[in-house]
């Protein structure tokens, strides 16, 4: 039978054991984790219809918008043709300014369409095989390259419908789109009476 003093012994040994487990480094991370560890970003997606996309992205690929693809068009001074007309009187565009700017137009809107319903639909068959823990990396794979294709198309209907409107507008009416969208005046675009283009280019940083 053990003495009561080895008992005691025992105890303070236990004791200290467990107090050491307690405050080891690696348990001690994992309290702090656990304590500070923060919701997921993606917390409330769940109930999403597509996880990827949401319902404003749906709507915009949907009714045709420009879903900020074309912004290294719009940002480098080719004009929007959908914006164009949305200012075309603060613009004073002519008839036949309106009319080519109207083709460009229903050529983007019809495409985008299109092409965002099909980006959409590639989108939702993906979030399917996800769904029914039905999906295989090679299937994954043929699946992730449908939605690339589609989105490089949808880009490229956008940005390509910029590329024309800089030669229906001339430079007053580029100056007053720049300024109505709130962007600040490139000074490459256009060189100022009585100075040397070439200096001015070259102090100004133009390419």
């Amino acid at each position: 039978m053990r003495s009561p003093m080895l008992r005691h012994t025992c105890r303070i040994l236990f004791a200290a054991m467990l107090n050491f487990i307690a405050l080891s480094p690696t348990n001690a991370v994992a309290q702090h984790a656990g304590h500070n560890a923060a919701p997921s970003p993606y917390a409330g997606q769940e109930s999403r219809d597509i996880k990827s996309l949401s319902p404003e992205d749906v709507a915009e690929l949907q009714r045709g918008g420009g879903w900020g693809l074309a912004k290294a068009a719009e940002l480098n001074g080719f004009p929007g043709p959908a914006h164009i007309l949305e200012l075309k009187q603060r613009l004073g565009l002519s008839s036949e300014q309106i009319a080519a700017v109207e083709n460009i137009f229903a050529k983007m809107h019809e495409g985008a369409i299109t092409e965002g319903t099909r980006l959409i639909a590639l989108e939702r068959a993906l979030e399917s095989t996800f769904r029914a823990r039905d999906v295989t990396e090679t299937a994954l794979k043929t699946a992730l390259a449908e939605i690339e294709s589609s989105r490089q198309a949808l880009r490229y209907i956008h940005l390509a419908a910029h590329l024309s409107t800089p030669a229906i507008l001339d430079q007053r009416q580029m100056r007053l789109y720049a300024a109505a969208r709130g962007y600040k005046e490139n000074p490459c675009s256009e060189v100022p009476d009585g100075h040397d283009p070439a200096l001015w280019r070259r102090h100004n940083g133009c390419q």
